[in-house]
């Protein structure tokens, strides 16, 4: 599981690389942030849903100029928008 921007590696953890590899999965999709944590972390999870705002912070900081395409919907969730 690697993730290239560039040609250069960009290191993640597994929660940021799950949340990267769901959202590639449906380019323009909109994932809310409790579909966001069932598909990471499960139905019996035990965090709360501000945790996904935290992680998507952390990734697109990482993804340096390709974290503009992790876009966030107001009052609905976070897609990627290819452009």
């Amino acid at each position: 599981m690697e993730v290239y921007v560039e040609g250069k590696k960009v290191d993640l953890t597994l929660t940021e690389f799950k949340i990267l590899k769901h959202l590639a999965k449906k380019p323009g999709w909109v994932f809310s942030r409790e579909q966001l944590l069932d598909a990471i972390w499960g139905v019996k999870k035990s965090v709360i849903d501000r945790t996904v705002d935290v992680h998507i912070k952390k990734l697109r900081d990482k993804l340096g100029k390709a974290g503009k395409l992790i876009k966030s919907v107001r009052g609905m969730g976070y897609k990627i928008e290819i452009e």
